[in-house]
Formats: structure tokens, sequence, C-alpha cells
């Protein structure tokens, strides 16, 4: 009867499931990242694993068939080095022009109205933005005949089905998404640090060096980053604009290639995870890079 009893009082001692689950940080509100994260494994994680498996299994060969014939063809492995030659150069020009154009921007009066028409161009899409570029950088585009015209150039400048056109594309596509990124970290920078710093003889440039740019590095960092993935997995631009059996046949239009012409989906793959391979070695070094310059906090607020 005492052993009971004993029994019974310790079973009522102990905290109710909903109570454990509570304490280990499983509340209910937690409990709603679940829906998310179903959405992220059956959208992300299951298909990324899912190609990587199928990477290792080619139709003709060993495990590493398809990337031994990948690294070992010219036609290729030279993808590689033509993406980067894109994506690179115009994400740097879209952080070169974001960062002052942010700061101007700051203040301006219609920085809202600004910012808007600024949206345009990402929610057209890449393939809207290259179908525009066609008509206004053509033999015939607007641009030409307005510099012959005036007298500027004798023949039109071949602008389209280069590597100009996808540059071009590139960093019109590109801008607005750095641009409101970065202008959203300036912005988020507590304005009373760089007026402490002029009220003691700092210069603007020395605010910038000293107060700006430390709070800055870890956002334009990430926007790095963002904007070059963006840039790196061009496709619709290289094939409109550019030329896509020549100069500009960057890594996604062979990956392409060989799923739906080649009909080789185990090299599709294979392709797909070398060119996530080089994406996270880029995204890896530049946020290594960015403890170089500043180890504080991620930002200031405004508060």
């Amino acid at each position: 009867m005492t052993s009971q009893t004993a029994l019974s009082g310790s079973a009522a001692d102990r905290p109710g499931l909903r109570r454990r689950l509570a304490a280990a940080g499983w509340d209910r509100i937690t409990l709603l990242v679940l829906p998310a994260a179903a959405f992220v494994v059956l959208l992300f994680i299951y298909p990324f694993a899912y190609g990587l498996v199928l990477s290792f299994e080619p139709a003709v060969g060993g495990m590493f068939a398809n990337y031994a014939k990948f690294f070992s063809d010219p036609y290729l492995y030279d993808t590689i080095g033509t993406t980067m030659w894109l994506g690179l150069p115009a994400t740097l020009v879209n952080m070169a022009l974001a960062l002052p154009i942010a700061f101007q921007v700051r203040h301006f009066r219609w920085e809202r109205i600004l910012t808007t028409i600024l949206v345009i161009p990402i929610t057209l899409g890449t393939v809207l933005v290259a179908e525009g570029l066609l008509t206004y950088l053509g033999p015939q585009g607007w641009l030409n005949r307005t510099l012959i015209e005036l007298g500027i150039i004798g023949s039109p400048v071949r602008l389209i089905h280069n590597y100009w056109g996808v540059f071009l594309s590139l960093v019109i596509t590109g801008f607005p998404f750095v641009f409101l990124l970065t202008l959203s970290y300036v912005t988020g920078i507590d304005p009373a640090l760089p007026q402490a710093a002029a009220t003691l003889g700092a210069g603007p440039a020395a605010r910038f060096r000293h107060i700006f740019l430390p709070l800055l590095i870890p956002g334009l960092a990430v926007a790095f980053c963002l904007a070059f993935v963006q840039a790196y997995s061009v496709f619709p631009s290289a094939v409109l604009l550019g030329a896509p059996a020549g100069p500009t046949r960057v890594i996604s239009i062979a990956a392409y290639q060989a799923a739906f012409e080649q009909y080789d989906h185990s090299m599709a793959s294979a392709i797909a995870m070398i060119m996530a391979a080089v994406q996270l070695v880029v995204v890896v070094a530049v946020l290594g890079a960015r403890t170089l310059f500043y180890r504080g906090p991620m930002g200031s607020g405004k508060g």
C-alpha cells in the first residue's frame, strides 16, 4: 500500500509532456516552425540530396565518372571560368555603385519613390529585361540609332550576343537588389556615431573609414554573397543576350544541355553540384575574409 502511494506520488510530481517539451524549448510558438522546416526539407534539402546521390550514378563508368568527364573536357570545365568572369565583375560593379548611391539617397526626400522605381527590374525578371535590352541595344536599337544620328559613331556598336550584353543584363537586374540591401544597412547605422566623430574633428573620409565601413562590412559581405550567387546562376541572359555556344557558355547552360539535350540527368546533377561547390567556396571565402576587417557586432541600430 505504501509503495503504491509512493509510486502515485512520484507520478503526480512528474511534469506533463507539455511542460517537458516547454522546458526543452519546444512550446506552441516554437512548433510553428515545423511547417516551414518541412517546406525547406521537401523543396530544398531533399532535391539537393537526391541530385548529389544521382551525380554519383553515371550511365557509364564508376562512381566518379561524371566528375572525371567534366574536369577532363575543356569544353565543360571552362564554363566555370566563363561564369566567374561574368558573375564576379557584375557583382563588384553593383557593389561599387550601390554603396555611394545609398549614402546619397539616405537623405533624399523622395527615397521611397526612388526605391519603388528600382524594384521594377526585380519584378520584371531576367527574361523581360533581356527582351528590352535586345530592343534598346540591338544594331537598330535606340542607343545605336541615337549615337549614329549624333555623329558619335559611324556604324552600330555590337552590345548584344556577346559578353557585354550578358554583363549589362546582370548589372541591371542585380543592382536594385544590392542597392536595397546596402541602403538598409546604411540607414540602420546610428547617426549619432558619425556626428560624435565629427565633433572630435574627424573628416568625411575618416568617418567613413572608422565608423561606417567597420559597421557595414558584415552586411556588405552578405549582400555580395547573395548578389554573386544570383549572378553566377545566370541562364536566360546568357542565352538571349549572349553567345551560348561561345564566349557566354556558362555552367548552367552546360547543365541544361546535359539534362535536356543529352538526357543524361546524372551528368547534369554532377554539373549542378560543381556549380554549387564553386558558389560555396566563394561565399565561405568572403564571409571568412570579413573577419579580417571587423570582429565586433553585426550592426548598429538607430535606437
